[in-house]
């Protein structure tokens, strides 16, 4: 597949506009011309063009000459409406939360957004004080459970989008990972990184598939601790299955008769 960037449909500032909004994290306290620059890879000169413009259009906010820039009312309004149109989540909320209070752990969605899974909601095990990974986090996709288990369940033409623009190392190094984690998927229905490659030591995860039928790719719900809550055997035992069981569950409620792995 050749880099989009020299198909003639594709148009750079657009894509480049979005890389702003998508630069903003839940964590931050506005962000500069200069900070968006070095997170974008943008030109600093570029992204005060691109950010004078998305504070005209209401998708990022400047209150005074010297403020960080913000998510505008435009952006919030959007993300609202994309949410509201993923019902699998909201069908999904009592199954989790109930799977989070059993378990004790952090259970999540994540969807993938360029090179990483992005998490895009939560469920907290009720009273406790623990402190979690938040809406917006990424999470690498090579290196952990989260990633593990949208690479198994990707179909062959959803792998081939993936890996097109990659070199030709980079892709076979994907191809046998994704073989890797689909033998995973088919045996036991969750993944788990391996642990001494995931990209923290500190945290064990399970994840597994779903592909709801409002959404154009798999993707991944988690179930995660710190190590000495969630010990590794632990998670194989008795994490993984419940997920697993709340995901059948999920596929129950909302009528879904096929498996998140592809041909099956």
């Amino acid at each position: 597949m050749p880099d989009l960037k020299e198909d003639k449909r594709y148009a750079n500032t657009l894509a480049r506009g979005l890389r702003i909004l998508r630069a903003f994290r839940p964590t931050d306290d506005g962000l500069s011309n200069l900070q968006i620059s070095d997170r974008t890879g943008i030109p600093r000169s570029t992204v005060s063009r691109l950010t004078f413009t998305l504070c005209a259009l209401g998708y990022l906010t400047h209150g005074r000459h010297h403020d960080r820039y913000r998510l505008g009312p435009s952006a919030l309004a959007l993300g609202n409406i994309a949410s509201a149109s993923f019902g699998f989540v909201e069908t999904a909320t009592p199954i989790m939360q109930a799977l989070a209070n059993e378990t004790k752990t952090l259970v999540g969605v994540a969807i993938h957004d360029d090179d990483r899974m992005l998490l895009v909601k939560t469920w907290r095990p009720e009273n406790t004080t623990t402190v979690w990974l938040n809406v917006g986090y990424r999470i690498p996709l090579s290196r952990s459970s989260t990633g593990a288990a949208y690479l198994g369940a990707l179909s062959d033409a959803e792998f081939e989008k993936l890996t097109g623009p990659m070199d030709e190392a980079s892709r076979s190094e994907c191809a046998a990972l994704r073989m890797q984690f689909q033998d995973m998927l088919l045996a036991r229905g969750f993944a788990i990184a391996d642990t001494a490659k995931r990209f923290n030591a500190s945290i064990n995860a399970i994840a597994s598939p779903y592909r709801p039928t409002d959404f154009a790719q798999p993707v991944a719900f988690l179930a995660s601790a710190r190590t000495e809550d969630l010990t590794f055997e632990r998670a194989q035992t008795e994490v993984g299955p419940a997920l697993v069981n709340a995901l059948h569950q999920l596929q129950d409620v909302t009528g879904q008769q096929h498996s998140a792995l592809p041909g099956i």
